[in-house]
């Protein structure tokens, strides 16, 4: 498919929030499926899934729009954090030093009815090239089952898939990472 006509990528505002967080939702419940239970997704959406308000107060969690919808969202960061929203206990807000760290690509997400038409990659590059103009010269993420294959497409090597512990339901996600070319 192709990408929809005139993507506008732009930093997400905070009072968007409740809006993204919706968005996220939708596209965790559509485009898990296959790849999470039912159970696992819900799990996922209750303890991992949603916008880490840090990123949209430091600028770098961006929205996809064309003609005015909302079709994705997600960021990078230079916080330690990798992944998570704002309910998940395992934040660190601490700043990373482009010099030895990677930056972290965070929270994708894209409405159903946009996937596979070109709106994740827009935005996986619009975060690289954020990245890289920060200093960074890699990056790493969290990905989801259904994001890994999307990620891998765009040079990302994949380690040992881990498990997470969310409200008693194991749900796994594969640290994946890239070093972003000059």
């Amino acid at each position: 498919m192709t990408a929809p006509a005139n993507l506008v990528i732009r930093p997400a505002r905070a009072d968007e929030i409740p809006a993204l967080d919706a968005l996220i939702t939708a596209s965790a419940r559509g485009l898990s499926i296959g790849f999470y239970t039912p159970a696992e997704t819900e799990a996922a959406i209750t303890h991992v899934f949603g916008v880490d308000s840090e990123l949209v107060a430091d600028g770098t969690y961006l929205v996809v729009e064309s003609a005015g919808e909302t079709l994705g969202c997600g960021g990078w960061s230079r916080r330690a954090t990798l992944f998570g929203g704002d309910g998940f206990a395992g934040r660190q807000s601490g700043l990373l030093d482009p010099s030895r760290d990677a930056a972290k690509i965070r929270a994708f997400f894209v409405a159903p009815a946009a996937a596979r038409r070109g709106v994740g990659a827009a935005l996986l590059q619009a975060c690289e090239d954020a990245a890289r103009a920060a200093g960074f010269t890699r990056t790493e993420l969290m990905a989801t089952l259904p994001g890994e294959p999307f990620y891998a497409r765009h040079g990302y090597t994949g380690r040992a898939p881990i498990s997470l512990d969310c409200g008693g339901v194991a749900v796994r996600f594969v640290p994946m990472d890239k070093q972003l070319p000059g």
